[in-house]
């Protein structure tokens, strides 16, 4: 199976990388959309919850990239084919915590002051806009946050920029990147995909008690609740409610429904979108997340079951029965090690 070893956001490279290497990875990123295989890659290096720490990333790749990612031409796309469409998923990281302004920790400071990334600016210094490549979010029903061509704009970014020039200089034919995410969200609980079915996890306490419980399947609330081992994953939960006694509005799979539902709104206005745009396919899926998943040992024995679930359920939605998936692991994870965190990065290195 096909392995991107990172997650085309070339924003963030290791710090001893050669320009054979950063070569091979714009190779690898050209190829990814003509292969059939699930892609996924390893950010063992980092731990990109914090900006801190995005920054680190960002600022400890030394060399230009001019050589091997060139500056966008600025001409139009080819709106005679169907837009390719590439859709951006999952929790903070997917989200985007860096900063584009602000000091020696911005891309600013690292394009216009430390000349990294050049293909990010013009000769006059300012940000380089593709006329080719669409960047539209939403985020839990809000948006679009951001309908535009690509460009560096606001005040943090994610791995869009990343994504979207390569993916530009790649094809040729319309290209959108479509980010539909929240931070905080457990793929077994809140990205929870129809169809999933309850599970079972045997938990221990601190004194090594253990207690059956039963998880949520799609549409079920709350998160999980003890098993009657009379009836197994039958068992009903007490209702949900909070300190008042009032229901509690959230239920397995509604992230899932809002960030899909956000998606398909914004193509099904295709021309909001993407003015001039003749159709579209989906041709991709980009995912990353599982720090939720890993802060809970039931979540986390589950993951990789979850996640064929998520990957097959996601390519019926869309449509896209040969959707590529690319998925980024968790800085924090260490092949090797054991617990929670370990098993979401077994499970993603396992799909």
């Amino acid at each position: 199976m096909a392995f991107l070893r990172f997650f085309c956001f070339l924003l963030f490279k290791p710090k001893n990388s050669s320009p054979q290497e950063r070569n091979e990875m714009l190779q690898l990123i050209t190829k990814l959309f003509t292969s059939g295989d699930i892609m996924k890659t390893s950010f063992l290096r980092f731990t990109l919850a914090t900006v801190a720490v995005t920054v680190i990333a960002m600022t400890a790749f030394a060399q230009d990239d001019t050589k091997t990612i060139p500056r966008p031409d600025g001409k139009p796309a080819d709106m005679s084919k169907p837009v390719q469409v590439f859709i951006l998923l999952g929790q903070s990281n997917m989200v985007g915590l860096g900063k584009v302004k602000g000091g020696e920790i911005s891309l600013e400071h690292a394009v216009k002051e430390k000349k990294k990334y050049q293909y990010l600016v013009d000769d006059a210094g300012d940000w380089t806009v593709r006329q080719d490549v669409r960047f539209v979010r939403y985020m839990s029903g809000k948006g679009p946050l951001n309908n535009e061509w690509m460009t560096v704009s606001g005040n943090t970014l994610g791995p869009e920029y990343g994504i979207g020039h390569p993916l530009g200089n790649a094809i040729d034919a319309p290209v959108m990147i479509l980010k539909c995410c929240i931070g905080n969200r457990a793929l077994g609980w809140d990205l929870l995909p129809p169809g999933s079915e309850r599970s079972e996890f045997v938990s221990k306490d601190k004194a090594g008690v253990e207690k059956k419980l039963v998880y949520a399947g799609y549409k079920d609330k709350p998160e999980f609740w003890e098993m009657d081992p009379a009836k197994g994953l039958k068992t009903e939960p007490a209702p949900w409610v909070d300190k008042n006694g009032k229901p509690i509005d959230w239920y397995a799979g509604k992230q899932w429904d809002s960030d899909i539902g956000d998606a398909k709104k914004a193509l099904a206005d295709l021309e909001k979108h993407y003015p001039g745009a003749k159709g579209y396919e989906v041709a991709g899926f980009f995912f990353w997340q599982g720090e939720r998943d890993a802060g809970n040992a039931g979540h986390a024995a589950h993951y990789e079951k979850n996640l064929v679930a998520f990957i097959k359920a996601l390519r019926k939605e869309f449509n896209a029965p040969n959707g590529k998936f690319v998925c980024g692991t968790l800085g924090e994870a260490v092949k090797g090690s054991s617990g929670p965190t370990a098993d979401v990065l077994n499970a993603h290195l396992a799909v």
